[in-house]
């Protein structure tokens, strides 16, 4: 977090700067499930994007197949990954990975079915020893909050298996003037203001609205995940409320 002075010299309110998002994260851990509580069709969306990995994860001759949920707070997406599991007959080991300890601690705190596992790890800096080879990788609201995209697009598709399956989640307004225009209003409206009432000292909501501003575009990330080598990308909006402003993309090695 860094502090930023004003034209009168006076301290503005903090802000967050991408390299210490996962401190930024500690900060609102206890917190973070009570806001996404709050927000309608959180966790249903969240299902969504974690079927469409599991209908597409290969088969893997007997063995149990490997699911990282990379970024995974304080196990939301994993416990949708679990649900999507389970709902379609099948059996994995998912392995959820976080830069954030305080979301970590959260996440490990609540039950979990054998084969759920945790580690730390930071997204910016991911290297080979953080990540095994999978057959799925899961990242939700995890690649806007990343510098180095393409860098990490390209791991992920070096540690998949052939033939295994990644799903991004996460926000995206840039295409369009009404989904940015309704961001603005559900920010201002609803999330900042609960944030200041759930973390008032945390600057994370109004990062929160900045980051999904200054995120690729629909199609952009989908180029980006051509460029990092895989094939069969595809993309579509989420329904409700939330439609053009949430989307899944999935694509394959």
């Amino acid at each position: 977090m860094t502090v930023t002075t004003g034209a009168s010299g006076t301290p503005a309110r903090p802000t967050v700067r991408g390299e210490v998002v996962p401190a930024a994260f500690d900060d609102v851990a206890r917190t973070y499930d009570l806001m996404v509580r709050l927000s309608p069709g959180y966790h249903e969306q969240l299902r969504a994007s974690a079927a469409a990995l599991v209908e597409a994860l290969p088969e893997t001759a007997g063995r149990r197949p490997v699911v990282f949920d990379l970024g995974c707070g304080s196990g939301a997406s994993t416990a949708a990954l679990v649900h999507a599991l389970r709902a379609g007959g099948r059996d994995a080991d998912v392995v959820g990975v976080d830069g954030s300890a305080g979301m970590l601690i959260q996440a490990r705190r609540k039950r979990w079915p054998a084969g759920v596992t945790f580690r730390q790890a930071d997204a910016e800096t991911l290297g080979r020893d953080d990540l095994a080879e999978a057959d799925g990788v899961f990242a939700a609201y995890l690649l806007r909050n990343v510098a180095a995209r393409d860098r990490l697009l390209a791991q992920v598709h070096d540690v998949l298996r052939p033939g295994g399956v990644l799903v991004v989640h996460d926000y995206s307004v840039r295409d369009s003037l009404l989904a940015r225009l309704s961001w603005h209003a559900v920010c201002w409206g609803v999330v900042i203001p609960l944030g200041l009432v759930t973390a008032p000292r945390s600057p994370i909501y109004r990062y929160l609205w900045r980051s999904v501003l200054d995120f690729d575009g629909v199609q952009r990330l989908a180029d980006r995940m051509v460029k990092a080598g895989f094939v069969d990308v595809e993309s579509r909006s989420a329904s409700g409320w939330q439609r053009g402003q949430v989307h899944t993309w999935r694509a394959r090695r």
